[in-house]
Formats: structure tokens, sequence, C-alpha cells
């Protein structure tokens, strides 16, 4: 017997880092699994979370999410105390990893978080490999979205006469 859709599952997204995508060109994603604690599981599917200042290391071998903030649920951890910004470790296969450091330390990528969303019940996140933007490559960019803006426009413009 099927069971019907939980609104849950119709948005899973629970944080997404837009920024990111305005200050880097995003050359490849991966998705992690995230090693996470009680207090937090229920803070994220409260929608309690950040990923604006977070970014991701690898350390000894493991990769790490750095920055990002979740908030703790006053009735959720009144026992625990709870680091809001504590790292928190990806769960990524050792294959993947070896393919990240090689481009984070040979070729100067950056690694970036971009989604934070349930799959399944489990949190995972999106991370990128990313490359930085420059400050001209950054105003193509505006140039472009407000020319794509005023093409519409125009479009509509002309259907409704």
């Amino acid at each position: 017997m099927s069971h019907p859709k939980d609104k849950k599952d119709d948005n899973p997204a629970i944080a997404q880092n837009r920024k990111a995508r305005h200050d880097y060109f995003i050359e490849q994603k991966y998705e992690a699994g995230l090693a996470l604690q009680g207090w937090e599981v229920k803070s994220l599917r409260a929608g309690r979370a950040q990923l604006k200042e977070a970014y991701v290391v690898i350390d000894r071998g493991e990769a790490f999410l750095v920055g990002a903030h979740i908030s703790p649920l006053t009735q959720a951890s009144t026992h625990v105390t709870a680091n809001p910004t504590r790292a928190r470790k990806l769960l990524l296969r050792s294959e993947e990893i070896e393919k990240l450091i090689g481009a984070v330390e040979r070729k100067g990528y950056t690694l970036v978080p971009l989604l934070l969303y349930w799959k399944r019940g489990n949190a995972k996140l999106e991370i990128a490999l990313a490359r930085g933007k420059q400050a001209q490559d950054k105003r193509e960019d505006i140039k472009k979205r407000e020319g794509d803006r005023e093409i519409s426009r125009a479009l509509r413009s002309k259907r409704n006469q």
C-alpha cells in the first residue's frame, strides 16, 4: 500500500548558500552526509540552519563543515551544552576525498557548501568544487541577468498587447 507523500518531502531544502553562486564558479558538485548530534537533527527539522559563512575543510583525510550555524531549540537541548557553529564531519567516500584533496591543494580550488537538504530521512549537504570570481566576473553576471530580465519583460508586454 502506498502512503501519501509527507508535506516535508515536498520541499526537502533546509538551507541554501545563495552567495556561493555569486562569489564562485561552480565546477563540480558532490553529495555528502553529515555526522550530527540529536539536538542538531531536531533543529534541522525545524529549519533552523544557516550556511551563509560556512566552508569545507579537509584535515587528515577527513572533510569537515566549518562555520555552519545550527540554532539549538530551547526545548530540545536543555541537558546538552550546544555549540551552534561546531565543525561537523562530512561523510564522503575515500576516493571522493582523494579527488577533492588533489583539486584543492594542486589546482587552487575551494570547497563550498551549496545546499543542505533531506534525502530519505537523512540530512545531506551538497558541496561544490569552486573557483573564486573576480570583481569583473561578478559585474558580467549582473549585466547578463539584467539583460535577461529586460528581454523577458519585453516578451511579456508583447503577449499582453
